[in-house]
């Protein structure tokens, strides 16, 4: 029976299904896992990846499935809520079924969001661990993160203070000669905090710190966090943690983690944030919660390592992809799935009609302000012009050899006519589509949906990424740019371009996959352009170099690493119950 979504706030329901939530020893026996296999956290626990992985080896993997969405609200169009109503409905029709999501990072819960645990009768349980820090791993990043920085600053201040000789008998260390107008890294915190993304730090005296402009990132925006999402096992995580580029030298030079000998502190910091933690929906599907990038500046999405473990211990697996899907399934397509070798059944495009009228007309959706009352009223209008966006976003996904199943993410405002718009425009396209209300009714009212998708998942696909390695960047960028997000072509800026060519003429970085950076508000670089923009060109600004994660990003318009705290933030209505201690108001 599910929970009465429309009058019980998210944290109600989920501390409701709490009550009956398995412990670490009933997902032992529900998974077939060995003991040693669950590492116990309290109430939760993680999975020793390894171990199953190098049981299960010879295990066929199960049905792959991966979760996007249209271009967005500012609110968000639910493909955690999706993600949950799916593994319910599939659940609900006995199949062996569960998923990997990313763990939600304190700047959006804090600021917009109040979580990111799915919502209704399809969200992850306990909502509030997923939403205050889980069991650590971004705490354990920005140690290992920050870690780094203050080797780099450390390094800086000595060099400046002693000469040649001094610096060889007192540390043992060669003279780098970091150029302090060229760090690459910044600091990081798990806040949206817009007054620390440019500061001076050192102040004092020849103690006190170089003395320097500096900045601060939102923690899951680190690449120790990209790279957390990528590796295969602790090696691979160990070497890419030493070959993280942090500034250059006064020579031209990358300066590395390796050079500064932090980078297996760093992995002694992260050793544990390799092992997914093991949460479950609200109907107690299981769910992998391992990892979470910022989906602006890398893969934004749970972990190949999850995904991995997920394909062995389920028949059909969920995961989710960060933003829309020139964003989040782009990175999917050609960056997540390259590194895994992992090929996906079928992909997911959430739907909204809010998100629609959006796209064909409505007023403007404004973070922290009430849903304009325009959007819960019928307007078939609106509802068409918007399905432009999705017809963008189902054809992009069609040409990775995907046919997608559009999921029309349904709430109780909506009506049947605005529906069925979208629906006839969808299978137009060459899309399945199917209604769900997995948020009002749960896995009851996903049926449609994971009949759909076990369907699609039958179907087979001609999965091909977008571009080769071989091709340079810029050529890559120019393709994104136009199959992608619909661009007449690409503008680079004179330093931007520079930067790339000295890129693209380095064996070094031959190999490295691109990882764009771009609004997620529209399909352009400008947030304030909605539906399937025509005639416009994409401005490149900068290329950051991730060189431990292997990512180049590309930087098209004015896209902050460190996102602002809005006017109305979420955290003014969280609270704690001093007699029992349990947290209220998230949602």
């Amino acid at each position: 029976m599910p929970y009465d979504a429309v009058n019980m706030a998210d944290w109600q329901i989920s501390e409701a299904a709490e009550k009956n939530m398995p412990t670490p020893d009933d997902w032992c026996e529900k998974l077939g896992l060995e003991k040693d296999e669950m590492l116990p956290m309290g109430r939760l626990g993680k999975l020793d990846f390894l171990k199953i992985i190098d049981r299960l080896k010879d295990k066929p993997d199960g049905k792959y499935i991966e979760v996007t969405a249209i271009t967005p609200t500012p609110l968000g169009e639910g493909k955690s809520t999706t993600s949950c109503g799916l593994m319910e409905g599939l659940g609900k029709r006995g199949k062996n079924v569960g998923g990997a999501l990313r763990q939600p990072s304190g700047g959006p819960t804090m600021n917009v969001k109040g979580t990111a645990a799915g919502g209704g009768n399809s969200l992850l349980i306990p909502m509030t661990e997923f939403s205050l820090g889980l069991t650590g791993d971004i705490n354990d990043i920005m140690n290992a993160h920050n870690l780094a920085m203050v080797a780099l600053t450390a390094r800086m201040q000595h060099e400046r203070n002693y000469n040649d000789e001094q610096l060889d008998r007192l540390t043992g260390m060669p003279r780098l000669n970091i150029d302090p107008t060229r760090v690459e890294m910044g600091w990081i915190i798990d806040f949206c905090a817009q007054a620390l993304r440019n500061i001076i730090i050192g102040i004092g005296g020849r103690m006190d710190g170089f003395t320097m402009q500096s900045r601060f990132g939102i923690a899951v925006g680190s690449e120790c966090m990209a790279i957390l999402s990528i590796i295969r096992d602790l090696a691979d995580l160990k070497e890419r943690l030493n070959n993280i580029t942090l500034a250059f030298d006064k020579s031209g030079n990358p300066v590395t983690t390796g050079d500064l000998e932090c980078g297996n502190a760093m992995t002694a910091f992260m050793r544990n944030t390799i092992n997914p933690t093991m949460m479950c929906t609200a109907e107690y599907n299981p769910c992998l919660v391992h990892a979470g990038p910022f989906a602006n500046i890398a893969v934004g999405q749970s972990s190949i390592i999850a995904d991995r473990v997920g394909l062995k211990l389920f028949d059909y697996h969920v995961t989710e992809s960060g933003f829309g899907a020139d964003i989040g399934f782009e990175k999917f397509w050609n960056v997540k799935s390259r590194f895994s070798g992992l090929k996906p059944h079928v992909s997911v495009l959430t739907t909204t009609i809010r998100a629609l009228k959006m796209h064909g007309g409505g007023p403007t959706v404004v973070t922290g302000k009430a849903l304009p009352d325009e959007y819960t009223k019928e307007n078939l209008e609106w509802v068409e012009k918007g399905c432009e966006n999705m017809v963008h976003h189902i054809n992009t996904i069609r040409k990775a050899g995907i046919n997608p199943v559009v999921c029309i993410n349904r709430f109780y405002t909506d009506t049947d006519a605005e529906c069925a718009v979208i629906r006839k425009i969808a299978e137009a396209a060459g899309a399945r589509c199917a209604e769900s209300k997995h948020w009002e009714l749960g896995g009851e009212g996903a049926l449609e949906f994971a009949d759909a998708v076990v369907d699609a998942c039958e179907e087979e696909n001609d999965f091909k990424f977008l571009y080769p390695l071989e091709m340079k960047l810029r050529d890559r960028v120019d393709l994104i740019a136009k199959e992608v997000y619909g661009a007449d072509g690409v503008a680079w800026e004179a330093a931007a371009e520079a930067k790339a060519k000295m890129l693209e003429n380095d064996p070094k970085y031959a190999d490295f996959t691109t990882m764009m950076v771009k609004t997620h508000e529209s399909l352009s670089h400008d947030k304030t352009i909605k539906g399937a923009p025509k005639g416009w060109t994409l401005p490149i600004r900068d290329v950051l170099i991730y060189s431990g994660a292997k990512f180049l990003c590309p930087c098209a318009g004015p896209i902050s690493l460190m996102p602002g705290t809005g006017s109305n933030p979420a955290y003014r209505r969280v609270d704690v119950d001093v007699e029992n201690g349990k947290v209220t108001g998230l949602f």
